[in-house]
């Protein structure tokens, strides 16, 4: 086990940044955790545990750090600045996993048949050229957080499909992808239906495809924690497993399944709009909060088959060593495997 500060964790990623059930929580006697979260729908279930004393009950007393992106979440991790995170696999967590500091230890996200899931933009600019599917990408630019980022899986796993060349441009941020994708300096990009129905409907932008017509089932995001919390800390990683499922639970009945009607919707976006879209009034959050909704993994399932793919292209891409398995990455003791 590797315990770092976060400036070697940053040194150890090098050029990546340019299980059949849980069980009864331990109860962690009210240890205080840190938990890494975005500001995105697809994080509720942390947001859910927590308004709802779900990691309370588990014996945790936790507060949740926000982030802009993936990779400096797993520098988080592997420095012991957050304790438990959910983001998706990205190159730089790999090499980290690599180095004995991190490890993913369920699922969170996935795509799902009949579920609306995130979507491919183009920016106006390219619309009225023309560009209306994914085929016509051909030569285009596309905007990914950093190399190695689910953003960059995600285009560049499209234009494999399609047999086309796009040239990736790092911005870093989503906000500055954001940006750039409304103001025409990039083409393309892919993101969470919570973000890209409303940037399709003030007309700045277009959606032109499916992520999931490209990468069916696809794991995005994972629920992940250091490698020393999942070998020596298997009570509380244990408790904060339950308590976060339990959130997954709720916002797959209320959301997914409406097994509470509107009036558990209603409920709902208000608990996950004190987290999400906060600076606007209720009213404008509202719709783009319930846009955003996508089947969360019940239990912390992980779909270990799309995981393998992600670290393969990894691999290909010349991203991380061509060595590392996904044991490596992967710790699927404590919960359900899909795949």
């Amino acid at each position: 086990m590797t315990t770092l500060n976060r400036r070697k964790a940053l040194a150890l990623m090098g050029g990546t940044v340019a299980a059949a059930g849980l069980s009864t929580p331990a109860l962690s006697q009210g240890r205080k955790i840190r938990v890494g979260a975005l500001r995105f729908t697809s994080h509720s279930a942390s947001f859910i545990a927590l308004q709802r004393d779900y990691f309370k009950e588990a014996g945790l007393d936790v507060e949740l750090k926000f982030f802009q992106a993936a990779t400096p979440m797993a520098v988080a991790i592997a420095s012991g600045d957050v304790d438990y995170a959910v983001t998706a696999m990205s190159g730089g967590l790999v090499s980290l996993a690599d180095k004995g500091a991190i490890k993913i230890i369920g699922g969170a996200l996935s795509e799902e048949a009949g579920i609306d899931g995130q979507k491919y933009l183009v920016s106006d600019a390219a619309f009225q050229t023309g560009v209306t599917s994914p085929a016509m990408l051909d030569g285009k630019s596309y905007g990914i957080t950093s190399a190695g980022s689910s953003f960059h899986y995600m285009g560049s796993k499209l234009a494999q499909k399609e047999g086309i060349s796009m040239s990736f441009k790092p911005l870093q941020k989503v906000g500055a992808i954001i940006g750039a994708l409304k103001s025409g300096q990039i083409d393309a990009w892919s993101i969470v239906p919570h973000i890209a129905k409303p940037l399709a409907g003030s007309g700045a932008v277009h959606i032109i495809g499916n992520v999931s017509d490209v990468l069916p089932d696809y794991q995005v995001t994972t629920v992940f924690t250091s490698a020393k919390n999942a070998t020596d800390e298997r009570g509380m990683t244990g408790d904060f497993l339950a308590g976060f499922s339990k959130g997954v639970a709720d916002y797959n009945s209320t959301m997914i399944d409406r097994a509470h009607g509107d009036d558990g919707v209603n409920e709902m976006v208000d608990l996950i709009h004190k987290y999400v879209y906060a600076d606007k009034p209720r009213e404008k959050a509202a719709k783009s909060i319930i846009n955003g909704t996508m089947r969360l993994n019940e239990g912390a399932a992980m779909n270990t088959a799309s995981l393998q793919d992600q670290l393969s292209w990894f691999q290909s891409e010349g991203l991380v060593d061509g060595d590392i398995t996904l044991d490596t990455v992967v710790d699927s003791s404590y919960v359900k495997t899909l795949g």
